[in-house]
């Protein structure tokens, strides 16, 4: 259902002329294409929604890492235009929770999971990335499930 959305959303760029939105829309097609095609070689079934959400918070989180680097690099009309490809490809992620939302879930899934330490944060964070995959920022969420757990 996300491939479609995104889909459309390119042929409404073409018939608009967007020629940023187009490219940026065409990579991540691109890239949700090489990971089929690599499930496929896996002999794994085709990608759901929630893989292709992975795929995309993946692809945000390298453009970020370039903006670092760019603005390091004081290269800003580069950074400008992956923060433009930041803003296209966020528009197909689900809203994120806020930090009490991801608070609240985290405390419920430690509840549910039975945690008492550090060293169950790994069960707690693939319970979270189960029911959560796409709305929590999971390098944040750690940080709150360590804090959680030794608090």
């Amino acid at each position: 259902m996300l491939r479609e959305q995104i889909n459309a959303a390119v042929r409404d760029a073409m018939k608009a002329r967007d020629e940023r939105r187009v490219s940026t829309l065409r990579l991540v097609n691109a890239a949700i294409q090489n990971a089929e095609i690599e499930a496929e070689r896996a002999g794994k079934a085709a990608l759901s929604d929630d893989d292709v959400l992975g795929l995309i918070q993946k692809m945000i989180k390298q453009r970020q890492e370039s903006v670092n680097l760019y603005e390091q690099g004081g290269r800003k009309e580069l950074a400008d235009k992956e923060r433009g490809e930041i803003e296209i490809i966020q528009a197909y992620l689900p809203k994120q929770m806020s930090e009490a939302e991801a608070k609240a879930a985290i405390a419920d899934v430690i509840k549910q999971t039975g945690a008492q330490s550090v060293k169950d944060m790994g069960r707690v964070t693939a319970a979270l990335k189960q029911a959560y995959a796409g709305k929590m920022d999971f390098g944040k969420a750690s940080g709150l499930v360590k804090g959680l757990l030794t608090g």
